[in-house]
C-alpha cells in the first residue's frame, strides 16, 4: 500500500509544473493561462526508496468569484479526506490572495500534515519575500522552483517524514484478491455470482461502483478477502471528483491486494486500458489473473479461445507466464476455476524456495548457458537465493553484475519459471557482487 500526496492551491501557482517533476512525466498540461487543469492527475513519485501516489488537483476558471471559490473549496475538500500529506503550492511572486487565505482556512481544519511550499523561487530576493506565508499559521514555509527543480529534494526530505508508515502487509494470512478493470466489465457481477446474493449494485450504467468493497467470501474451501473496485479508465476520460477518486482508491485497492484479477470485457476486445490496468498490478509485483468475462456473447468456433488468447499474450509481452481464463458471471460458467486460479496464484507468489534446491537446479543451467562474455571477461555466477520479500525476488551473487545483460537476465527468468511454476507471479531479479 502507498501513501496518497495531494497538490492543492489556487490556479497557476504551478501545481502541475511541480506534477511532472516529481512524477518525472510530462502527464499534466502546462500553460501560464490559470485554470488549464480542470482534470485530476494520478502518478507515481518515489523519494529516498519511499512511493507515493501523487494527485494534482486542477484549479478552474469561471466567470464569477463565488463560483471559483466554491470549486477551490470542492477540490480542497475532497483532497484532504483523501490524502495522507497535502502539499499547499503558493506563488512567492504575488503572495497570499484572498483564495490562498480562503484554502489555508481549510486545511487548518483538518488534522493531515500539510506542507507549504512557495514556488517560483528563482532567487534569494524571493527567498526572503516567501517568509510572508508564515502568517498562514501552518508552519514552515519550504521554497522552491518547480520550474528548475531547485530544493525540491528538501522538501521531498521533509514530505517523506510526513508520510504515515506504510502497511506492508495485513496482519493476518487470508489472501485478498482484487478485481480491477474498466468500468462496466462485470465486477461487481462477480462479486454477487460468487456469493449467491446482491452484495453489490448492478447496473448497465458504467461507474456505478464508487467505492472499493471488501467481502470475505468462506465457502468451497476457500477463503479470502473479494475486493470489488471502480472501473479505472483513462486519465483523460475520468471527468467528476468522485469518479477521479475512486480511481485512485481503486490503485490503492490493488497495492494492497496480493492478487488482481484483470476483468476483461470479450465483447470489446483486449484493449490498451486493459494492458495499462495489467502492468500496474505487475508493477506492483501482485498476482496476476486475466478474467475473459461475457464470453457467452461472443460468436465462437472450435479456434475462438486459442485465437483470443494468442492476441492477449502478443499485447502483454514480455510477461506472457500468466493464466487466462474464459467466464461468464451470468450463465456462472468458470466462475469457482477463476477463483481457484486467483488462489493458486496467491500460494506461488508466496512460496519460498529453498536455497539448495534453487542453487542445484539453476547452476546445472548457468554451466551449460553461462553469461556471455564481454570485453574479454567472464562472469561467474556463484550463488543463487531468494530474498525475503513479500513479492518473489531472486539474488544472484557474481564476480561481474554489470556485465549481465537483458537477454540473459529473460534467460534465467523463464529458466526459474520453468522449473519451479510462478505462473501469474512478476519475478524479481537482482545481481549483486560476490
Amino acid at each position: 500500500m502507498s501513501n496518497i500526496v495531494a497538490i492543492v492551491g489556487r490556479p497557476n501557482v504551478g501545481k502541475s509544473t511541480l506534477f511532472n517533476r516529481l512524477t518525472e512525466s510530462r502527464d499534466a498540461i502546462v500553460d501560464p493561462t490559470a485554470g488549464v487543469t480542470r482534470d485530476r492527475h494520478y502518478g507515481k513519485a518515489e523519494w529516498c526508496g519511499r512511493t507515493f501516489t501523487l494527485i494534482d488537483t486542477g484549479g478552474f476558471t469561471s466567470g464569477t468569484d463565488d463560483i471559483f471559490e466554491e470549486e477551490i473549496n470542492k477540490q480542497v475538500k475532497i483532497s484532504v479526506e483523501e490524502a495522507d500529506v497535502i502539499i499547499f503550492l503558493l506563488d512567492v511572486m504575488t503572495g497570499i490572495t484572498d483564495f490562498d487565505t480562503s484554502i489555508a482556512q481549510l486545511l487548518r481544519q483538518t488534522n493531515k500534515p500539510v506542507l507549504v511550499v512557495a514556488n517560483k523561487v528563482d532567487n534569494y530576493d524571493f527567498m526572503a519575500q516567501s517568509s510572508e506565508f508564515y502568517a498562514l499559521g501552518l508552519g514552515d514555509v519550504h521554497c522552491i522552483s518547480a520550474n528548475n527543480g531547485s530544493q525540491t529534494g528538501d522538501m521531498l526530505d521533509a514530505l517523506v517524514k510526513a508520510l504515515p508508515p506504510v502497511v506492508e502487509h495485513i496482519e493476518d494470512d487470508i489472501p485478498k484478491i482484487a478485481l480491477v478493470g474498466r468500468p462496466n466489465v462485470g465486477k461487481s457481477s462477480m462479486v454477487n455470482a460468487l456469493l449467491g446474493y446482491e452484495r453489490n449494485i448492478v447496473t448497465p450504467i458504467s461507474g456505478t461502483t464508487r467505492d472499493s468493497i471488501h467481502t470475505r467470501y468462506n465457502a468451497f474451501g476457500f477463503d479470502f478477502y473479494l475486493v470489488d473496485t471502480a472501473g479505472i479508465r483513462k486519465k483523460a476520460k475520468v471527468k467528476e471528483n468522485i469518479e477521479f477518486y475512486s480511481t485512485v482508491r481503486s490503485l490503492r485497492a490493488m497495492e494492497e491486494a496480493d492478487v488482481c484479477v484483470v476483468m476483461v470485457d470479450a465483447t470489446q476486445g483486449f484493449e490498451k486500458q486493459d494492458v495499462h490496468i495489467f502492468y500496474d498490478a505487475v508493477k506492483a509485483n501482485k498476482g496476476v489473473v486475466i478474467l475473459i468475462n461475457k464470453w457467452d456473447l461472443v460468436e465462437k468456433d472450435t479456434h475462438s479461445t486459442e485465437t483470443y488468447k494468442k492476441m492477449i499474450l502478443d499485447r502483454i509481452a514480455p510477461f506472457v507466464d500468466v493464466p487466462i481464463i474464459f467466464t461468464s458471471t451470468v450463465t456462472k460458467q468458470r466462475i469457482h476455476k477463476a477463483i481457484e486460479t486467483a488462489v493458486e496464484v496467491y500460494h506461488k507468489r508466496n512460496r519460498k524456495i529453498p536455497t539448495s534446491e534453487l542453487n542445484e537446479v539453476m547452476q546445472e543451467i548457468i554451466e551449460f548457458n553461462p553469461p556471455p562474455a564481454l570485453k574479454g571477461k567472464y562472469v561467474r555466477i556463484k550463488f543463487i537465493m531468494q530474498l525475503p520479500t513479500y513479492a518473489p525476488a531472486i539474488a544472484f551473487f557474481c564476480n561481474l553484475p554489470q556485465y549481465i545483460k537483458d537477454p540473459y537476465k529473460r534467460f534465467l527468468e523463464n529458466k526459474l519459471r520453468e522449473h519451479f511454476d510462478f505462473t501469474g507471479v512478476p519475478l524479481r531479479l537482482f545481481f549483486r557482487k560476490k
